[in-house]
C-alpha cells in the first residue's frame, strides 16, 4: 500500500507540535486537572493530542493506493434463434423441449463456474430465456454486433447458438461472428438439410411510392429446388384480375434461380394492393410462399416549381436541371412578358433578376398567394425594385458591381449540409453583386456570407426569411451557373451544386404545420408489429396542452370501424391499437376545443410479410461455418450434451484473475468516522467522571 498526499507528509510534524501546545495550554489551568494522577494526565492528554492530530491528518487529503485482484467467471452466452422458421420442420414439435433441457443442462453443470447469459435473436435482439419462436424475420448477424458490443473486452468462454441457419434480412452472421476475437460458437443446429420440392417468390422489390400516370417497376425473384427442367408462370394481379404474367424456365431442375421485371401504370390514386404469385405445381412442399402481398403508394401529382425571368439566362438552365433531378418536383420556366400569371397549382417559384421587366403586379400576385420564393436578385435589379419585393432588405451604395465569393455560415440551423458542400462554396466562383451595403430585416437566417479575398463580411450572398407564414430565399448575385460548371471541373460531378438547390428547393416547399392538432403516424406496419399512434395539441400561443379529448376511427377494408380515443401521455397523446391484420386501413382523428373542430385524417397498410415461410430446409452450411471460422463446434441440438462436455474440458475457457489498482482518499473510511467519535466519547467521559463539569 501507498500513501500520497498533495501536500508534503513533513507538515505532519509542526502540526504535531501545535496540537501539542493546544492541549497543554488547555489542561494548564483547569484546578481539577493539576491534582490528577500523572498517568490519567498523560491519558487525557493523549486523548486529545491524538484526536485534533487525527483531524488534521484528514484534512491533509492523503490517498492510500492498493492492489486489488478481481476474477472474471468466463462468460457462456446461450443465443436463441427465435424465428417462426424454426417452426418450419418435422421435429419442431418438440423443439422447444430440446432448448429448455439445454437450458437446465447449463444452469445445473456450469452456473458454479461460469456466468450464464441468455438471449435471443430474431427480428430484435433481447436478454431473455426464449419461450417461443414467432419473429417474421430472421437477422442473426444482430445477435452477434449486440455480444461484440455488450461483452466488449469481457471474459467471453463461448456462445452456444441454436438456430437453423436460415436468415433474410441483414448481413451473413458469420462476418459478425468472427469480430468476437477469441470467442469459439458452439452451433447447434435444428431442423433438416433435405431439400424439398418447392418453388417460390423469394424476393419482391418496388419503390413504395410512385406517381399518378407513371410507369414503375416491380422486380421479382423466384426460387425453385428440384421442381425440374420445364416452365412455369409468374404473374401479377390487383383485385383478383391479373394485370401482367411471364414465364419462366427451370434449366438445371434441381436448384434454379430466376429473375423477373413487370413495368405496370400508376392508374389509381392512394395505396393499391398487388398480389405476385406463381403457379401452383403437382407434389409441392409449401403452397403459402407462392405469393406475395405488396403495396405501392400512388399520390396524384408531384410539387410544380415555377421558374420565372423577365430574361433568358444561363442561370435559369443551372437552376432547372438542378431542381428537375428530384422525382417529386415538377419544372416549369416562363419569362414574364408570356407567362399567363397562372398559379393555382404552383407550388414554388423562383423569381430571377426581378428588376428585368419588372412588374408590380406580378410582385402583388405573388404577395398575395404566399408562396414560397427563391429570388436571385443580381446587379441588374435596382434597389428601389429590391425594396418592393419586401424581402427584408436594404442595400445602400452606387449602382456599381463588385464580385464576391461565399462563406458558410456554421451557425446556420435551417437545414443541415454535408462537410463537402461547405468546403466547395468557399472555391466556388464569385458572384457579381452590387457594390454596397447590404442590410436584413430581423429573422433573417443567413445561410452564406460574401467572402471577398480572406475577408468574410456581414452581408449575405444567401439567406432565409418569412413573412406571412410563407417562406422566401433570396440568392444575392448573378452567375450561379459558374458555381455548376466549377464544381464539375473540380469534382468530376455537380454533387455539390445539386445538394446545395436541393436543399434550399426542400426548405421552402415543406409548409409550416400551423393546426392546433397534430397526428403522427407511420404508413407502414407488419402484422407482428404494435400499431402505436402519438398525437399532440396545441393552443394559439403553440403551447402543448392536453384538456381537448382526441379520438380516432379507423376503417379496414371491408368497410368495419372501431373508435378509440387517444391516452394523455405527459404533454402528448399515445394510442395503442396493437397488432392489426394485414390489410389497408383509413383513420380520422378529431378533437374539439374553443368552439371549433380539428380534423386528421389518412391511410395506413399492414403488409402480411411471409419471409420465414419461404425457407423449407435448415441452412447447415452457415451453422457450420459460424463453428468452423471461430474454431467451436458444429453439432444438433439434440447432442447438446456433448457441448457441455467440451466447454468443461476447454482450457482456454477460463476464469481470468484481472490486477487492479484502487485510489482511496483517507477521509472516506467510515471506520475512521467512528473512531474520533470514540476517543472524543473516551476524553469526555473521563472529564466527566474525573469531576471536570
Amino acid at each position: 500500500m501507498k500513501i500520497s498526499s498533495d501536500i508534503s507528509l513533513l507538515w505532519l510534524l509542526p502540526w504535531l507540535v501545535i496540537c501539542i501546545v493546544i492541549v497543554h495550554f488547555f489542561y494548564k489551568n483547569n484546578q481539577w486537572f493539576s491534582g490528577l494522577n500523572v498517568k490519567v494526565k498523560w491519558l487525557l492528554k493523549g486523548l486529545r493530542v491524538f484526536t485534533l492530530f487525527f483531524v488534521g491528518l484528514l484534512l491533509f487529503g492523503l490517498i492510500l493506493q492498493k492492489i486489488d485482484y478481481r476474477v472474471e467467471k468466463p462468460v457462456i452466452i446461450l443465443l436463441a434463434d427465435k424465428s417462426s422458421s424454426m417452426k418450419n420442420y418435422k421435429d419442431s414439435a418438440g423443439l422447444m423441449g430440446q432448448v429448455k433441457g439445454l437450458q437446465s443442462a447449463l444452469s445445473e453443470q456450469l452456473s458454479e463456474d461460469y456466468e450464464l447469459v441468455n438471449m435471443t435473436v430474431g427480428s430484435d435482439v433481447k436478454y431473455e430465456v426464449i419461450s417461443q419462436f414467432k419473429d417474421a424475420t430472421s437477422d442473426l448477424s444482430k445477435g452477434f454486433e449486440k455480444i461484440n458490443t455488450d461483452f466488449f473486452n469481457r471474459n467471453v468462454g463461448a456462445v452456444i447458438f441454436v438456430s437453423d441457419g436460415n436468415f433474410n434480412t441483414g448481413t451473413n452472421p458469420v462476418y459478425e461472428a468472427e469480430k468476437i476475437n477469441f470467442t469459439p460458437v458452439y452451433a447447434l443446429a435444428v431442423g433438416d438439410t433435405i431439400p424439398k420440392r418447392d418453388h417460390y417468390i423469394k424476393n419482391v422489390a418496388a419503390n413504395d411510392v410512385t406517381f399518378l400516370k407513371n410507369k414503375f417497376p416491380i422486380e421479382v425473384d423466384v426460387e425453385a429446388v428440384k421442381m425440374g427442367k420445364g416452365t412455369t408462370t409468374v404473374s401479377i394481379s390487383r383485385d383478383g384480375k391479373v394485370l401482367q404474367s411471364q414465364t419462366i424456365s427451370y434449366k438445371d431442375g434441381k436448384h434454379d434461380f430466376e429473375h423477373v421485371t413487370f413495368l405496370l401504370d400508376a392508374d389509381r390514386v392512394g395505396f393499391q394492393t398487388y398480389t405476385v404469385s406463381i403457379a401452383k405445381e403437382s407434389n409441392e412442399y409449401n403452397y403459402k410462399n407462392n405469393s406475395r402481398i405488396f403495396y405501392i403508394e400512388v399520390i396524384d401529382s408531384r410539387s410544380k416549381v415555377l421558374v420565372v425571368s423577365g430574361a433568358p439566362h444561363p442561370d435559369i438552365a443551372a437552376l432547372k436541371q438542378t431542381i428537375e433531378q428530384d422525382e417529386n418536383l415538377e419544372v416549369k420556366s416562363e419569362l414574364l412578358k408570356e407567362w399567363n400569371r397562372d398559379l393555382k397549382k404552383v407550388d414554388m417559384v423562383v423569381w430571377h433578376e426581378p428588376g428585368v421587366g419588372f412588374d408590380p403586379a406580378i410582385n402583388a400576385l405573388f404577395l398575395e398567394k404566399k408562396i414560397p420564393i427563391l429570388y436571385c436578385i443580381g446587379p441588374n435589379t435596382s434597389s428601389s425594385v429590391v425594396s418592393k419585393l419586401n424581402v427584408g432588405t436594404t442595400v445602400t451604395g452606387s449602382n456599381q458591381f463588385d464580385e464576391t465569393q461565399g462563406g458558410w455560415n456554421e451557425s446556420f440551423q435551417q437545414f443541415e449540409v454535408g462537410d463537402e458542400l461547405k468546403k466547395a462554396i468557399g472555391f466556388f466562383p464569385p458572384l457579381k453583386t452590387k457594390f454596397g451595403e447590404v442590410k436584413l430585416s430581423g429573422g433573417a437566417e443567413i445561410a452564406v456570407f460574401q467572402k471577398v479575398g480572406p475577408i468574410l463580411k456581414k452581408d449575405p450572398l444567401l439567406y432565409f426569411n418569412k413573412r406571412d407564414n410563407s417562406k422566401y430565399g433570396v440568392i444575392y448575385g448573378e452567375g450561379i451557373w459558374k458555381w455548376r460548371v466549377n464544381d464539375y471541373v473540380r469534382n468530376g460531378s455537380f454533387d455539390n451544386f445539386n445538394e446545395l438547390m436541393q436543399k434550399i428547393t426542400q426548405y421552402l416547399l415543406v409548409k409550416q404545420n400551423t393546426s392546433a392538432l397534430h397526428v403522427n403516424l407511420p404508413k407502414r406496419f407488419t402484422k407482428d408489429e404494435e400499431v402505436v399512434v402519438n398525437a399532440t395539441f396545441y393552443n394559439e400561443s403553440m403551447e402543448k396542452i392536453t384538456k381537448p379529448v382526441i379520438s380516432m376511427i379507423v376503417t379496414n377494408e371491408s368497410g368495419k370501424t372501431f373508435k378509440r380515443e387517444f391516452a394523455k401521455s405527459g404533454d402528448m397523446y399515445k394510442l395503442a391499437l396493437g397488432q392489426l391484420n394485414p390489410g389497408k386501413y383509413n383513420w380520422q382523428a378529431s378533437a374539439s376545443y374553443g368552439g371549433k373542430t380539428y380534423k386528421k385524417n389518412g391511410v395506413f397498410v399492414v403488409e402480411d410479410i411471409e419471409l420465414e415461410s419461404v425457407d423449407t430446409y435448415s441452412n447447415q452450411q452457415i451453422m457450420k461455418q459460424l463453428a468452423s471460422k471461430t474454431k467451436g463446434e458444429f453439432d444438433f441440438l439434440s447432442n447438446y450434451q456433448k457441448v457441455i462436455e467440451n466447454i468443461k474440458s476447454r482450457d482456454d475457457i477460463a476464469s481470468v484473475s484481472y490486477e487492479e489498482t484502487v485510489f482511496n482518499e483517507l477521509v472516506d473510511y467510515k471506520f475512521l468516522f467512528f473512531l474520533l467519535l470514540f476517543l472524543l466519547t473516551l476524553e469526555w467521559f473521563m472529564r466527566r467522571w474525573l469531576g471536570s463539569y
